[in-house]
């Protein structure tokens, strides 16, 4: 049965891990399959057509397996690649920046709208763009926050230098009176409690890996998606394209729990898959 095939979750290195957690503890009773694509990370600092052509190797290898949907955890891959999977995949195939703006927009009551994220999600302007497409007037101000990234992978989540750090990246944030702040990069829900903390109540966090979770549920249900029966039959897969140690180390971070299914591969010599 289609209904039973597994979601596939796909991000250039180990941050989507935030996505399928919440993915995993709001739909239980579905399988999943999560790729790193860890040999090639960062995507931040490749070409445009680079970002592109990794994605389409992520997406063709997982596809190859037999999957119901693609979730593109990636905020790099969803900027840039969305529009050539949806070309080439006929199936559901959802992008972590929309389900984070239209929280973020449901959200605000003053129009004043912050991002952080990484250097290229922000230089591509993909949150900006969307926010005053979907919303004319709003303000935005956003944030590259570079250093959140390895201090989350180091495990420093509650480290007085990770809150020097906060303090500095968000200080022209709360200068622009945002009151909703959407984090643009899949590692930053892991700092949420700090950056909380930091920015005060009267910022509203938008945790991308969430709203997207939300939205999965709503459009498994809609098209009739949903696994039949009770608990997920089959153990989640997890695949990477470098070293499996480090992988299983930081994922141990961001889950509470060590991952043992986990293979590596590499996605340069498969053989394209048909859509």
């Amino acid at each position: 049965m289609k209904q039973n095939k597994p979601i596939a979750v796909f991000d250039s290195g180990i941050g989507g891990l935030t996505v399928y957690r919440e993915l995993k503890r709001r739909l239980p009773g579905e399988n999943f399959i999560y790729l790193g694509d860890t040999a090639r990370v960062p995507y931040g600092t490749k070409s445009a057509d680079t970002i592109v052509k990794y994605s389409l190797q992520n997406a063709e290898f997982l596809v190859s397996l037999g999957i119901k949907m693609l979730v593109v955890a990636c905020n790099t891959a969803s900027s840039y690649a969305m529009e050539a999977l949806v070309d080439r995949f006929d199936m559901p195939i959802i992008g972590v920046i929309p389900s984070g703006v239209r929280r973020a927009l449901k959200l605000t009551a003053s129009g004043r709208v912050g991002v952080i994220a990484t250097e290229s999600t922000v230089q591509s302007g993909s949150y900006q763009k969307l926010l005053a497409e979907s919303r004319p007037g709003v303000e935005v101000a956003a944030r590259a926050c570079p250093l959140f990234v390895p201090l989350v992978e180091e495990g420093w989540l509650d480290h007085s230098v990770t809150r020097q750090v906060s303090e500095v990246y968000l200080r022209p944030l709360a200068e622009a009176e945002i009151d909703t702040l959407i984090l643009g990069c899949t590692h930053y829900p892991m700092l949420k409690q700090m950056i909380g903390e930091v920015l005060g109540p009267s910022v509203q966090l938008v945790d991308s890996a969430e709203a997207l979770a939300m939205e999965i549920e709503g459009i498994l249900t809609s098209l009739s998606l949903e696994h039949k029966g009770g608990d997920a039959e089959a153990p989640d897969a997890f695949y990477v394209t470098d070293s499996i140690p480090r992988f299983q180390r930081v994922a141990g971070i961001f889950l509470g729990r060590e991952l043992a299914n986990i293979r590596q591969v590499d996605l340069q010599f498969l053989p394209r898959q048909e859509a």
